[in-house]
């Protein structure tokens, strides 16, 4: 048997998540995108990956965005944090709301840095 990817094993927890959530079963959602029911199988068990066009008609018919299925699921604690930020976040004046965004822009130029580095090192070991 092939050795899994971690990204693929990833995306297909995530893909198998939210059909689930959206009461598609995978014969219905097989249909919905134009997959056999095995090929769904197989990519929600992370055996094998999908291409960008199918990742696109997968979140356009259960309505999450690609990063919901590339990044690191947030628990219900982050969510809470990240409604909490956007209601604030809303009672913002313009000027107020350009210079948190120019602020955050910076912090991500950082943490990219930081995760590249890390990378590297871990090549280097």
């Amino acid at each position: 048997m092939e050795e899994k990817k971690a990204i693929n094993i990833q995306v297909g927890q995530q893909i198998k998540k939210a059909r689930e959530a959206a009461g598609y079963t995978q014969d219905r959602f097989s249909e919905m995108i134009g997959m056999g029911p095995k090929n769904v199988s197989a990519v929600e068990r992370g055996l094998v990956g999908i291409s960008l066009s199918t990742t696109k008609r997968i979140c356009k018919i259960l309505c999450i965005s690609s990063d919901f299925l590339i990044m690191d699921d947030p628990t219900d604690t982050d969510v809470e944090k990240l409604d909490y930020l956007l209601e604030r976040l809303k009672r913002l004046s313009p000027q107020q709301l350009e210079l948190v965004v120019d602020i955050n822009n910076k912090l991500f130029e950082v943490f990219a840095l930081q995760e590249k580095a890390a990378n590297k090192q871990n090549r280097e070991n």
